[in-house]
């Protein structure tokens, strides 16, 4: 009699090369009732050992399922399940395996008595797949990564953005759980942005550095670190002697800032007695930061040094998350720890470099423009005269050039005046520029005609051999007998100084000679009689020299300007000139201006002109009457009535300026319309302070008389601070 189909299917079954099982139904329990080879090779367990017992037996050598609730609901429902689970396989070694329980219904519509079981072995699969998704998570963790160095890139090319490292420290945050820069000058502190004013030597200050006193040993940690120390030695506490646990005694952090490391280290906020050194400060400092940012602190950090090329400029403070272990191992563990660890590196290493090159530049500016300023005279004060200059090196070179003026008292008759221009815009430039005004005023001093000191200038410049061109005016500004001025002028291959005069533009064009060291000719003398309210102009070519145009036509816009000027004192010439003709030089620019006073004039009717005036003044005790004197004359061209007021609060600006900064004063004041505004500007970068009424304290009463006169503040600048004060309307 030949086999039934079902004979037939059930020897296929327990001949198949996958396992296949039958089970008893749900509701008893999913009874194992059969199973063939392959389930007994694949499960490596014997079916006599499992046949009667419930399917659930098998869940002991499955792994962890998605959802085993979801699947008890489709068996009790009698519907087919398929799932992917983890399992145990032949060896001991675990695999993954796709199952599917096919119900076996009595008839149609009836309950279901068994469940027909399948077991495909899809480890292999499931590995291929696990590998294309860890591969795909690397990537995707690659481009987050270079993404984010890129950001840092990008923003450490702005080194003028005063939050540069804070922002930094934000993008930060996306790898680690927070990050903060600390910068190590005059001592570590922490840093928001690229502070270019302190030299690129990265040299801090120790920060409570232990010194031994009376009650601790000299030359070792303090008492309660060797205690700490002798007590983890005599009781072989290995937690205590753990790496970071002995940062009071050997300080990692300070080697880091003092360049004896490169690698970072893990410092500890949880040690107690690790407070007399740059860890004890780093710890305490980050401590309370920490609470104040995010309400909570790590047991540790890791502190990235932030180099520069020579130096160690600050450090890179970072909290990964935190284990819940005792110590916690730097950057092992993981490849994802590894990959942070080379992120924060390579943001640390920019941003020293960044730092280093900003404070590189700074330096190099501030020098070359301290050079160049060394060589220009401060602006005069002549009696008699009302006097403004300006100067402005190109911002596209080093800050040198070779532009010079100079205005000098020859005697109680005889005022000097000099302007020239050296080719280039180099220190050759400028060392040219200084001996050529050194020989000028040697010079000036000695002969009365203009003609005659370019002459000798010309002589003595051949035989010094001086490589570089140069153009230059001579000029000297004489009173008569009857207290008339006049001036006599004579020029080396410069362009013409400009008489202003009630609207007219005269230009002084006579005494015309070949540049500087070239004259063969006798040179020429000009003269000019001068009347009251009579301005004087005289100029380097970067005032009007453009790409786009020829010099002839700059010439024509400054004489156009100069006619339309209405400002009635000579700071207010030179700043309508400068907001018209000087907004993007492009070579240096030199002016000097010089008006003849006219008491009858000058009490008229206000004029309209720029609401803004501007000096630079030596950080010397003269320049509180310079101050004084320009200000009164600013408040008289404006018809601003409280100049006693405003003489007062720029004098206490000024001198506090002289008396607590260095380098240069700049004093600049602006008609806001509701009142007049004074800025002054000095390379100290303390705020200033008024004093408090405490007895032993000394200065800051000046600051006290400046805020009853006006409402004031400050902010830092670039090279130091700005202090501003707008005056108070007394009659209110």
């Amino acid at each position: 009699m030949p086999p039934s189909v079902g004979d037939l299917i059930l020897r296929g079954a327990a001949g198949a090369g996958i396992p296949v099982f039958l089970t008893g139904s749900f509701e008893d329990g999913l009874p194992l009732l059969w199973a063939n080879e392959a389930f007994e090779k694949y499960a490596d367990v014997r079916f006599a050992d499992l046949a009667g017992r419930g399917l659930s037996v098998l869940r002991d050598r499955l792994g962890d399922h998605d959802d085993i609730g979801a699947l008890r609901d489709h068996l009790a429902g009698g519907q087919e399940v398929q799932a992917m689970a983890r399992s145990a396989l032949r060896g001991g070694v675990s695999g993954w395996v796709q199952l599917t329980l096919t119900p076996v219904r009595a008839g149609h519509g009836e309950r279901v008595t068994h469940w027909i079981g399948i077991s495909v072995d899809v480890s292999e699969h499931m590995e291929r797949q696990a590998a294309q998704l860890a591969s795909l998570t690397m990537e995707n963790r690659q481009r987050e990564d270079n993404d984010l160095i890129a950001q840092t890139t990008e923003l450490l090319t702005d080194l003028e953005y005063p939050y540069v490292l804070r922002d930094i420290a934000e993008l930060l945050g996306h790898v680690v759980k927070w990050a903060g820069f600390y910068v190590n000058d005059d001592g570590l502190k922490p840093a928001e942005g690229i502070d270019v004013a302190n030299p690129p030597s990265g040299r801090g200050r120790r920060h409570a550095r232990y010194v031994a006193g009376d009650d601790q040993p000299r030359g070792g940690p303090p008492r309660g670190a060797q205690d700490q120390l002798g007590d983890a030695t005599s009781t072989g506490d290995a937690a205590a002697l753990a790496p970071g646990r002995l940062l009071e005694v050997v300080d990692t952090v300070q080697d880091l800032l003092d360049g004896k490391g490169d690698e970072p280290v893990t410092l500890h906020l949880d040690i107690p007695h690790a407070q007399y050194s740059a860890s004890g400060w780093l710890q305490r400092e980050l401590s309370r930061r920490l609470t104040d940012e995010i309400g909570e602190v790590p047991r540790s950090v890791v502190v990235h040094p932030v180099a520069g090329r020579k130096s160690t400029l600050g450090l890179l403070v970072v909290w990964l998350d935190d284990t819940g272990a005792d110590e916690v191992l730097l950057y092992e563990g993981t490849d994802e720890s590894e990959e942070v660890r080379g992120v924060l590196e390579v943001v640390a290493r920019r941003a020293g470099n960044a730092i280093d090159n900003a404070r590189l530049y700074a330096r190099e500016h501030r020098l070359a423009e301290t050079l160049q300023r060394a060589m220009l005279p401060e602006q005069a004060d002549v009696p008699g005269l009302d006097v403004w200059t300006y100067y402005a090196p190109n911002a596209e070179h080093a800050q040198v050039g070779g532009d010079w003026y100079d205005i000098l008292q020859i005697s109680t008759e005889v005022v000097g005046l000099v302007i020239g221009d050296v080719v280039g815009h180099d220190v050759e430039a400028a060392a040219t520029m200084g001996q050529l005004r050194s020989v000028v005023r040697s010079y000036a001093f000695e002969l009365s005609k203009p003609g005659l000191v370019l002459e000798k200038v010309d002589q003595l410049v051949a035989g010094m051999g001086i490589p570089r061109s140069a153009s230059m005016v001579y000029a000297a500004l004489r009173k008569n007998e009857a207290g008339r001025q006049a001036i006599e002028y004579s020029r080396a291959g410069h362009l013409p100084p400009l008489l202003l005069r009630s609207g007219e533009v005269i230009t002084l064009d006579e005494g015309g000679g070949a540049l500087v060291g070239f004259g063969s000719r006798e040179r020429t003398t000009g003269t000019q009689e001068l009347r009251p309210g009579d301005t004087l102009l005289f100029y380097t070519d970067g005032l009007i020299e453009r790409r786009d145009r020829p010099l002839r036509l700059g010439l024509e816009a400054l004489l156009e300007t100069a006619a339309a000027i209405q400002a009635k004192d000579a700071a207010g010439v030179g700043e309508e000139l400068l907001a018209r003709l000087a907004d993007k030089p492009e070579d240096d620019v030199a002016i000097v201006v010089v008006r003849i006073p006219d008491p009858e004039g000058d009490r008229a009717q206000p004029t309209l002109s720029p609401r803004w005036r501007r000096w630079m003044l030596p950080s010397e005790p003269s320049s509180i009457g310079r101050a004084r004197h320009a200000v009164l004359r600013t408040c008289q061209a404006w018809g601003i009535e409280e100049s006693a007021q405003a003489e007062l609060v720029v004098s206490e600006l000024v001198a506090n300026g002289v008396l607590h900064g260095w380098g240069h004063i700049a004093l600049r004041l602006y008609d806001t319309g509701e009142g007049l505004r004074i800025e002054v500007e000095d390379s100290n970068p303390a705020p200033p302070v008024a004093t408090d009424g405490h007895p032993n304290r000394l200065g800051g009463f000046g600051m006290q008389i400046v805020d009853r006169l006006a409402e004031w503040g400050w902010r830092p600048s670039g090279t130091g601070k700005l202090v501003w004060a707008k005056l108070r309307d007394q009659a209110k």
